[in-house]
């Protein structure tokens, strides 16, 4: 465990959207280089980003999704963004997606960012499992999950359309105790 407070680690805290994050938001979800790998397809406003921090509900159990923002410890400077999305407590899970901004990549924040996604699902929400869909391009990210213990359990074959055509997609998925008090992988 990293301390006392679930969502702070050694180099980052994840926290909730924030006014002032309304920049970092637009230029991470209007960066044209990140549509291929999730849903969108086109450009954001400024207005609907700040309706979007503004009036949502932000609690994972209205929304069925969350969104944290990625802070650096060491200078307050937002590196990126942690998703839920697709949440179901019924069968207790939830999709994982981390950006970062580019200058941030590959600098141990993915996996710091993961241990504390994980933990704070585990003791709070009681998840059972998070997965996430990961195209096989994306080298990155890949790694990323094997090295944090997640389990590739499938390949969807042409699974999202991209500039390059149709691309495959690796799932990943890792699973939980139900019991926080007991180890997190079984």
């Amino acid at each position: 465990m990293f301390g006392t407070n679930l969502l702070v680690g050694h180099h980052i805290t994840l926290r909730a959207m924030e006014p002032e994050d309304l920049e970092v938001l637009y230029t991470l979800e209007n960066d044209t280089s990140l549509w291929d790998i999730s849903s969108v397809n086109v450009p954001y406003s400024r207005y609907t980003l700040k309706q979007f921090i503004a009036n949502g509900a932000h609690d994972i159990y209205t929304d069925g999704q969350m969104r944290l923002m990625i802070e650096s410890m060491e200078d307050g400077t937002v590196v990126g963004m942690a998703d839920l999305v697709d949440f179901n407590p019924r069968h207790q899970r939830a999709e994982i997606g981390i950006v970062l901004s580019r200058d941030y990549r590959n600098q141990g924040y993915g996996t710091e960012v993961l241990k504390l996604m994980e933990q704070y699902v585990v003791e709070f929400l009681h998840i059972h499992q998070l997965y996430a869909y990961v195209s096989i391009y994306n080298t990155a990210s890949i790694r990323l999950f094997q090295k944090s213990g997640y389990e590739e359990t499938a390949t969807l074959k042409q699974w999202i359309y991209t500039s390059k055509g149709y691309v495959d997609v690796k799932i990943f998925q890792k699973f939980f105790e139900n019991n926080p008090d007991k180890a997190l992988v079984k």
